[in-house]
């Protein structure tokens, strides 16, 4: 970043998570991400600096070899005047929604990570004049746990992101439980990957947002209706799909936009565009391949037909080394949680320890070797216990990370533009594909992540679980009140 030409009205407000906000350049394809804290809880510029060194180490020398060099970007530490964002923070304070100002933006280390817009085609430096799509899909973990640690009989049947929308709806969270199944994404079976898309973008909540040129055009929102959003999105995607304006308008357009977005989508997640390392061990997918409580399984089982459970997907797509990166938590947060506190009761007996177990780093080659080794069978040592919690802090990134599709129409006789074309009914579109929020999941999260499971399952289980063995006990005791009578003929 060249510090004398830095110029806050340059710059954006782009979005923000927990942890950290994204200010985007006007011209330029790049971000700026700076940290978020609590007021009461600031950090030293050295610990900044680290913490961000930290995480584009993690994306360099461990994500980029999971899951290819192609779709992991890890951008650059850099130190920015401080006037520039002060300033910067003060301009987009505005835009900021009222939930996210809990955490104060980072203005006093002067430290930011400067990362490729994502929402924009990836290879050239400068925004494009050509119309660019952006779909952005959190698809959250896909497969459901096969540990013998797991002690809820539930868990084998249905999965977490299923779970969890109850009592998300429970709490408030969200208004409407979302017909959306992880497993159904990951199946690599077109019907299922089909209607687990449309169930997105009919209930985006915080898994689908939608970009044109950079800018946000569709995300999760109750304010609106989602009919009224879907019509909205349908007018913005209809020159993407159908350059020739050859459709009438109303709720038929609507839906054929909507279905060529959701074939178009299909097509890019099971297409392979691979470099590098042979990336994460590839593990057998074990378990049920179908969860009991997706919308289009039950649909097909009340038709009385079995669900396609697995086409497969591609060995090259982003989805499969997703799952294969997913599935190193293989003992599931039952069996692993035991480990942690193994290694919990080893550090408060030798707290100088903590640094050599590469626990806050460095994420080096050393560290990404020692996540290869799958063994399971525990042999009581720290060392087991500690490859173990490492592991399911890496699984745990990639269940919560974010795929970026930028679409574009492809311009006959580009020959710069080096990028895969796809077809779509009546156009062709180039396209690009990366992965987000690969932040490594933190050491501390995890007594979190253990209660919030059997949170989880237990609001489940008392609640929905047990509403259907209701209706079922129900519908027996009515035949058992029936009186039959033999007649001898």
């Amino acid at each position: 970043m060249e510090e004398g030409k830095m110029d806050e009205n340059e710059w954006g407000y782009h979005g923000e998570g927990n942890k950290s906000l994204v200010v985007a350049h006007a011209q330029r394809c790049i971000v700026l991400r700076f940290l978020k804290f609590p007021p009461n809880k600031k950090k030293t510029s050295e610990e900044i600096l680290q913490h961000l060194q930290n995480i584009v180490d993690f994306g360099k020398n461990v994500m980029k070899d999971f899951l290819g060099e192609n779709y992991v970007h890890c951008g650059e530490v850099v130190q920015l005047p401080l006037e520039f964002v002060k300033q910067l923070c003060l301009k987009i304070q505005c835009e900021r929604p009222e939930s996210r100002c809990d955490k104060d933006l980072d203005t006093l280390s002067g430290y930011a990570m400067c990362l490729p817009n994502l929402t924009r085609l990836q290879t050239y430096h400068s925004a494009e004049h050509r119309p660019i799509l952006c779909v952005e899909i959190k698809p959250k973990c896909g497969f459901i746990p096969f540990s013998n640690d797991v002690t809820h009989e539930m868990k084998h049947k249905v999965c977490r992101y299923c779970m969890h929308q109850h009592l998300k709806v429970a709490t408030g969270k969200w208004k409407k439980i979302s017909k959306y199944c992880p497993l159904d994404l990951y199946s690599g079976d077109k019907q299922r990957m089909h209607f687990a898309l449309k169930s997105l973008l009919q209930e985006a909540q915080n898994n689908l947002r939608v970009f044109k040129n950079g800018k946000l055009i569709y995300g999760c929102g109750d304010a609106r209706s989602p009919v009224a959003d879907l019509k909205e999105l349908a007018h913005h995607l209809k020159p993407f799909f159908f350059p020739s304006n050859g459709l009438a308008s109303g709720p038929h357009c609507t839906r054929t936009v909507i279905r060529e977005l959701v074939h178009v989508i299909t097509r890019v997640l099971l297409s392979s565009s691979d470099k590098g390392r042979a990336g994460a061990p590839r593990l057998g997918l074990r378990g049920p391949r179908v969860c009991e409580a997706s919308p289009f399984s039950r649909s097909l089982h009340h038709q009385g037909k079995n669900t396609p459970e697995h086409s497969g997907l591609p060995k090259g797509c982003l989805l499969y080394k997703t799952l294969q990166v997913q599935m190193l938590d293989q003992l599931d947060i039952e069996g692993l949680y035991p480990l942690y506190n193994r290694v919990e009761r080893y550090l408060e007996e030798f707290p100088e320890e903590r640094k050599a177990l590469q626990i806050d780093g460095p994420y080096d080659e050393v560290f990404y070797q020692k996540l290869l080794d799958l063994s399971t069978e525990d042999d009581g040592t720290v060392a087991f216990a500690l490859r173990k919690v490492q592991q399911y802090r890496v699984a745990m990134t990639a269940k919560d990370c974010s795929i970026m599709i930028a679409l574009s129409p492809y311009l006959q006789g580009t020959s710069s533009d080096q990028r895969p074309v796809i077809p779509s009914s009546r156009s062709r579109l180039t396209f690009s594909v990366s992965v987000l929020d690969l932040d490594l999941k933190p050491y501390e999260s995890i007594p979190h992540q253990y209660k919030l499971d059997s949170k989880i399952v237990n609001y489940y289980s008392k609640t929905v679980h047990a509403k259907d063995d209701t209706v079922r006990a129900t519908r027996f005791k009515e035949r058992e009140d029936c009186t039959l009578v033999l007649h001898k003929v």
